[in-house]
């Protein structure tokens, strides 16, 4: 896609909108406030954790064009903290205000029966992968994919949610394939190869209206439960294949033409493949400590390229390190915020959600240290004397 050279910058200020007000939301919102300019949010909840740092909430379900309109009226620019926003309600605000990253790439995004076909249509590494609209087609793809199977859902899948392990412990016997099916509510779905994996990473790329492209240092990735439960940067890998995945990154946003964040979270198997698994067009958990460790943050950058600034220095200056709070943490009583912060260099960003339930995300706490390893030992042993 050609970059939009005659897109204005958009000076201290202005306004920009933002669809959905999570916590994503609510640390772009500080960071656009912080640089000078109005913010407003769109959300379903009235006092959601953005609501709490913005000039204006607009209360609205994710497929509410009316709402959407009012959101993007009279805004600089437009920017979301999540993908999963109706496509006319995309439109609406894209036929008032620039919207980054863009209808077409949000589109393609958002599901991955898309995602995944247009990756390996240009060329991009991934698993081997059916796309499954049928239990007749998941039980044909099932023994072609090794009988070795996760099955993601097409659209709206996300911590962990809307994905099925088939076959990864026993053998696979077509009542276990049709329970999976069942699972997913017979939605379309992408029934993907399970890798022999070595580590998980992410890579941040944003690219702004005018073609400018950065990428951030790698992060390495740990999941419990199929939710992010710490990541560090650096990541750890060799040179030549930090090298090849942001430029992966990079080449990705390029291509879908994203205005904006891109985070492409990727395997490296065992036998040092690299391959693409999903992408975000957004600010994402896993780089949370950029605040900390990085010349920008992953949220101030997702502020410049929205309103075509000049993208910000991504370079590491700190090995740092997060780990999330979830809120099981909140079962066994409040926590012990003062403890944790006795750690050295430890910091508690909470989000202000009104209630903590099983695994939601409620806050994180961050670390820098003289290494990767020093940075997670300290949130990991922070997280320890929240109830010691």
């Amino acid at each position: 896609m050609t970059p939009e050279t005659d897109a204005k910058q958009v000076q201290p200020g202005g306004t920009l909108a933002i669809l959905g007000g999570g916590q994503l939301g609510r640390m772009m919102a500080m960071a656009a406030r912080t640089m000078g300019y109005h913010v407003r949010v769109m959300d379903p909840e009235q006092r959601c954790p953005a609501s709490f740092v913005v000039d204006q909430t607009i209360v609205g379900k994710w497929d509410d064009a009316e709402a959407a309109h009012r959101l993007a009226d009279g805004a600089d620019a437009v920017t979301l903290e999540i993908e999963q926003i109706g496509i006319d309600a995309l439109q609406r605000v894209a036929d008032i205000a620039p919207l980054r990253p863009g209808v077409e790439p949000i589109r393609i995004i958002q599901d991955k029966t898309l995602q995944k076909p247009w990756l390996a249509e240009h060329g991009f590494p991934v698993g081997p992968f059916h796309v499954v609209r049928s239990e007749e087609e998941l039980q044909a793809a099932v023994p072609a994919l090794e009988n070795r199977v996760f099955l993601k859902i097409g659209r709206g899948g996300y911590d962990g949610r809307g994905q099925v392990r088939i076959g990864l412990d026993q053998p696979v016997t077509p009542s276990e394939i049709e329970q999976a099916w069942n699972a997913l509510g017979g939605n379309a779905c992408v029934a993907e190869q399970a890798l022999d994996l070595d580590i998980e990473i992410s890579v941040m790329a944003a690219r702004n209206p005018a073609g400018e492209v950065r990428s951030f240092p790698a992060a390495r990735n740990h999941h419990e439960n199929q939710i992010l439960a710490w990541s560090v940067l650096p990541a750890g890998i060799s040179p030549e294949l930090e090298e090849r995945a942001e430029r992966l990154a990079r080449e990705i946003s390029t291509g879908l033409g994203v205005e904006g964040m891109l985070c492409v979270e990727m395997f490296v198997t065992k036998q040092g493949e690299l391959f693409v698994n999903e992408l975000a067009p957004r600010p994402h958990n896993s780089y949370h400590q950029s605040e900390r460790g990085c010349a920008t943050s992953q949220f101030e950058q997702a502020v410049r390229a929205a309103l075509n600034l000049p993208l910000g220095d991504t370079s590491l200056i700190s090995p740092c390190a997060i780990v999330n709070l979830l809120g099981d943490v909140w079962l066994d009583g409040e926590p012990d915020f003062a403890a944790a912060m006795e750690v050295p260099s430890v910091g508690v960003h909470l989000y202000e959600k009104l209630s903590a339930r099983p695994g939601r995300k409620m806050g994180h706490l961050s670390s820098v240290g003289s290494t990767a390893e020093e940075a997670l030992d300290r949130v990991l042993e922070a997280k320890r004397r929240l109830h010691s």
